[in-house]
């Protein structure tokens, strides 16, 4: 099987800090071929803390991560991008988790939520309230001493003489910070902090793009009536239903499956929209695309208000602070999830979780999505397992993955890229972390046993 991977190690340079100590004259800018570029004065950057485990990337797999770490005994610190902890559960307002149906945090979760009224089940998966979610992964967090910091990006990282990660590097309103680990876990979806680091990854179908495209949660109001009669709980023909509601008013949705998803009382969340061929890595596309996606989204329920009867009380509410990202960078790790496990069901001795939901591609052009919003490309799939090999980075010791950015390509990352998927393997990244920080080993150097008697004890909570 060919693979194609992409090394990118002029990263650093793309995202230096805007908040040096010093004032950059004219006269030290340059031409390096068609780039024009600025030269930065040398500083020294403070190192605000040192811990056990460094979690990068507060989504469904870092907060996992940093859960199993802390309560496998290790001081963790965990760095996000946005104002709150969740990422695509919460900042980017997703209001629904995907083959949750699996032991450990999986399962604690909804039952906290239930005790907060804030849960609402659907088979292997569930509809949360988004402000909920919010407010339960930071009691997580404070239950377990985990020390949070928010509104602060991974700009660069260090490494030693032995290409081992020893930490990383942050800008914020505080400024350019340093912070050391025994264990970095890259959990930023896109995989930031592999890319700085230098390792190869792949994205989407091949380098030239054929990529998933994003979509910008919402939540509107409407009346119950208007509102239950479309909710995907309902079934899967809802869907197909409401783009003939939305089409009846006016608007062609980007999406040709609009969903919606009923939460009680007059209030709903929906995915409208899709937006084509945007690399997440590229600021300026996914500023353009978030642009394009709110003003689809306004348009929609602007339409739908107009039509009057059920509707004549329907309004946006809410957008997303992100927007929602399907594909990013896949790091290289010890092991490639690759679409033959898919179709063979693989199993693995070190299997961290199995992915039951089945291939999921969204269309990668408008045109596309007009003869089908999303298809397995003729892969059957079987649950397979995903190995713990496939977290560990392969080109930089000391780094670990979880969530999306794990090592697979395409069509494997299609299914078990879903957020129940990237619970468990935060699971699996805290713990062997946590081990590897206690025992002064590098994650691959774990040995298995007392990672998965850990594992089961947890999952067992």
């Amino acid at each position: 099987m060919s693979v194609h991977w992409t090394r990118r190690n002029v990263l650093a340079a793309s995202v230096a800090s805007t908040l040096l100590p010093a004032i950059v004259s004219a006269q030290e800018s340059s031409s390096e071929g068609d780039v024009e570029t600025v030269s930065e004065p040398v500083m020294q950057t403070p190192i605000v803390d040192s811990t056990d485990v460094l979690v990068c990337g507060g989504g469904p797999a870092g907060i996992a991560t940093a859960i199993s770490a802390a309560r496998t005994g290790a001081t963790v610190r965990l760095l996000e991008a946005h104002g709150c902890l969740g990422g695509v559960w919460t900042s980017g307002m997703l209001s629904y988790v995907m083959d949750a149906n699996k032991p450990g945090l999986n399962a604690e979760l909804p039952q906290r939520l239930r005790a907060m009224d804030a849960h609402i089940p659907n088979g292997n998966h569930y509809v949360y309230d988004v402000e909920a979610m919010k407010v339960l992964l930071e009691e997580y967090c404070r239950e377990l001493g985990i020390r949070v910091q928010y509104h602060t990006r991974i700009v660069q990282v260090e490494k030693d003489s032995s290409n081992r990660i020893r930490g990383v590097i942050t800008e914020s309103k505080s400024g350019r910070q340093a912070w050391r680990a025994a264990v970095v876990v890259d959990a930023t979806g896109d995989g930031d902090v592999g890319a700085l680091a230098g390792c190869d990854w792949q994205f989407g179908e091949s380098k030239d793009c054929p990529c998933q495209p994003m979509s910008l949660m919402g939540i509107i109001t409407a009346s119950p009536e208007a509102l239950q009669q479309y909710s995907r709980l309902q079934g899967s023909d809802t869907k197909d239903r409401f783009r003939e509601m939305i089409q009846s008013a006016g608007e062609d949705p980007s999406y040709a499956k609009p969903t919606l998803w009923y939460m009680g009382g007059s209030v709903a969340a929906v995915m409208m929209n899709h937006e084509y061929a945007v690399r997440p890595f590229d600021a300026a596309a996914v500023t353009e695309a978030t642009i394009n996606a709110r003003g689809e989204l306004y348009r929609i329920t602007r339409a739908l208000k107009a039509k009057g009867g059920v509707w004549q009380d329907c309004r946006l509410v809410t957008t997303a602070e992100q927007i929602g990202v399907r594909d990013g960078r896949r790091i290289a790790g010890r092991y490639l999830v690759s679409v033959d496990d898919v179709r063979a069901g693989v199993r693995h001795e070190d299997a961290v979780c199995r992915s039951s939901f089945g291939v999921d591609i969204h269309a990668a052009t408008r045109k596309q999505n007009e003869k089908s919003a999303y298809t397995n490309k003729g892969v059957q799939s079987k649950p397979f397992d995903i190995p713990l090999r496939a977290l560990i980075a392969r080109d930089v010791d000391g780094l670990m993955m979880a969530g999306r950015c794990i090592s697979g390509d395409f069509i494997a990352h299609a299914s078990y890229r879903v957020t129940g998927n990237a619970v468990a393997m935060g699971e699996a990244a805290g713990v062997t972390a946590a081990i590897a920080a206690h025992e002064k080993q590098l994650p691959h150097e774990v040995a298995w046993q007392p990672i998965s008697t850990q594992l089961k004890k947890l999952r067992s909570i």
